[in-house]
């Protein structure tokens, strides 16, 4: 390929990116409903790893699809996650998306505990009525989370938990694996922003795709 030829059409370069990754990827043990949202995390990463480590509890695309399509608030952990996401979807489900670590309560109330920002922004989400939780960061988001379920406070609609790192972000996700709650995750080390809103993404245009 020469750079007078190569292809331009947006499209035509998503198209081809998806047959390839089809090829490549060769037999996998998911379903049709999870296989769009596994294609577009390989897609967005270029790592075939993604095809064994990401793991979906039993219904989770459709419960994802149905909280969207009901209008349910999404809380995730980072800016960059947030940022990731197409609002213009998202807005057309009724759907908006928070984030809390950057304000200022969290900030002040994180330092006077002694905890990080993220358990205390995912408190408020949780306070605020959020059933969609977006972490691709944070292990100490996902295990307050997880926390916050077990005291009875929340009952997430969808736990999207692909926190990335070398400290709990591994741990975190292995006790989503075991929460008995609807997830998508990432065994390992690996996960970070991009993945998760590549997950919400992947999952809104499912749910567009039922009209």
């Amino acid at each position: 390929m020469t750079v007078s030829n190569f292809v331009r059409d947006p499209q035509a370069i998503e198209s081809g990116s998806f047959a390839i990754i089809d090829a490549e990827a060769g037999p996998h043990r998911h379903s049709a409903e999870e296989w769009p949202v596994v294609r577009r995390i390989v897609h967005t990463t270029a790592d075939f790893e993604f095809v064994d480590n990401t793991v979906f509890s039993p219904g989770a695309v459709a419960a994802g699809i149905a909280a969207l399509r009901s209008g349910a608030s999404v809380l995730c952990d980072t800016n960059m996650v947030k940022a990731g996401v197409n609002k213009v979807r998202l807005t057309g489900f009724g759907s908006t998306i928070d984030c809390h670590v950057a304000d200022a309560d969290v900030a002040a109330a994180a330092k006077a505990a002694g905890v990080t920002r993220s358990i205390i922004a995912t408190r408020k989400g949780v306070a605020d009525g959020c059933r969609i939780f977006l972490i691709g960061n944070a292990p100490t988001a996902l295990f307050e989370l997880l926390d916050l379920v077990q005291s009875g406070q929340v009952a997430p609609a969808l736990v999207i938990g692909v926190p990335v790192g070398f400290v709990g972000a591994q741990e975190s996700k292995e006790a989503l694996l075991t929460s008995g709650l609807p997830f998508i995750t990432c065994r390992g080390r690996k996960g970070g922003s991009a993945i998760a809103a590549a997950i919400l993404n992947a999952l809104m245009i499912l749910a567009a795709e039922q009209d």
